[in-house]
């Protein structure tokens, strides 16, 4: 009686269990950055796998989950020179799998999202944190796991009103990103009641190397008296030299000093370090944001075939814009996607080279459906249509 009681529960089991299908899912991480301008410091070298690790990395955790469920994952990574025809490559990419990881400027993912080819397809920005690709400029088959320069700004100013930070500097480089990231600084001053007293624009051409202790306090000389200075130098070129040089003695934040990142070295909890470990032991080097925003766009892939046990665009896509989708993200929150433009909620770390200072939305930020909707745009502020 026990033996038949046994055969039964094992019967009932078997019928309750989901039968797992074989799917294999090719996926195209697509690289293109356009020329780097020249830089007063050369002591932050560019890996040549920056985002491909961590999309590589994504890959074997899928794998390594996939191999118990009949599924598997199929990585092949594209870097393009600055002058190679990236729409080219696009539609040989998207011959071979609707699923693409872009690397690419934002202008070039809206390109690769249009084209013919990319109508049915599922797309990754892992690489853009233009605000606009959020907004009017957002593209239905285009899904956001890079945070976008909004929702930077916003941790920083969460911090800083947290702080009562009130009084803010902004010294901006004169790089189309630095313009960008400066232009997100001061929505989101204004967003969150902060003052704004002083901007200046970096136009030094002198070796600051051997000039910043004469150069920048006379240059932060008339900015005030303010609470924070922030620093728009996205391509890190500057912001360097302005720290413990300015004419009053204040904290440097944004691009420099005290930075919201998407992931950083020295974020170690709720698992991160393991997963640090891992990344490190792949690639023989720390994981960046880019590699981070590459690893969560395969592993949202990963996630969405291992619950919906199918490999189609229409219903992986359909599951990762849903209430039911999860990503564990090592950041202490789930993460999901916003429903109505397609980015990737998660908290930023606000960071310094050698500790993790705060995380974002801080104690204190509430919002009626989930706090993380205070950073970036908030389905109000945002006037992205496509996803309707």
């Amino acid at each position: 009686m026990f033996r038949q009681s046994i055969l039964n529960l094992g019967l009932v089991l078997g019928l309750a269990a989901p039968a797992f299908a074989d799917v294999t899912l090719p996926v195209t991480f697509l690289q293109q950055i356009p020329p780097r301008p020249p830089v007063l410091s050369n002591l932050d070298p560019i890996p040549e796998d920056l985002g491909a690790a961590g999309a590589r990395l994504g890959e074997i955790e899928n794998n390594t989950t996939g191999k118990f469920l009949n599924q598997s994952y199929e990585l092949e990574v594209i870097q393009l020179a600055p002058d190679a025809d990236l729409a080219a490559a696009a539609k040989q990419a998207l011959a071979r799998s609707p699923y693409l990881i872009l690397d690419v400027p934002a202008a070039s993912a809206q390109e690769v999202a249009d084209l013919p080819e990319a109508a049915e397809a599922l797309l990754f920005n892992a690489g853009a944190r233009d605000v606009e690709l959020r907004d009017a400029g957002c593209r239905a088959n285009l899904l956001h796991t890079i945070p976008s320069d909004a929702m930077r700004a916003d941790a920083l100013m969460q911090f800083a009103v947290f702080r009562q930070w009130n009084r803010l500097a902004l010294i901006s480089g004169a790089h189309a990103q630095d313009a960008v990231f400066a232009d997100a600084l001061r929505r989101s001053a204004t967003k969150y009641g902060l003052d704004l007293i002083a901007e200046k624009t970096w136009t030094f051409d002198a070796d600051m190397r051997r000039n910043a202790a004469q150069e920048v306090p006379v240059f932060t000389q008339d900015l005030g008296d303010f609470s924070i200075l922030l620093i728009a130098d996205e391509l890190h070129d500057f912001g360097r030299y302005v720290a413990y040089n300015t004419w009053a003695p204040r904290p440097v934040a944004g691009s420099e000093g005290l930075r919201p990142l998407a992931w950083h070295r020295v974020v170690e909890q709720w698992g991160a370090a393991q997963l640090q470990g891992r990344f490190h032991e792949l690639a023989n080097r720390d994981m960046t944001a880019r590699d981070y925003a590459a690893w969560a766009a395969i592993r949202a892939l990963g996630e969405a075939v291992t619950r919906t046990n199918a490999g189609d665009v229409e219903t992986l896509r359909a599951y990762i814009l849903s209430d039911r989708f999860e990503l564990a993200g090592f950041k202490g929150r789930p993460l999901n996607f916003r429903a109505w433009n397609g980015q990737l909620r998660q908290p930023i770390p606000l960071v310094t080279e050698r500790a993790l200072v705060a995380q974002a939305p801080l104690p204190g930020f509430l919002h009626q459906f989930n706090e993380m909707d205070s950073l970036g745009l908030d389905r109000p502020e945002s006037s992205c249509e496509a996803f309707e």
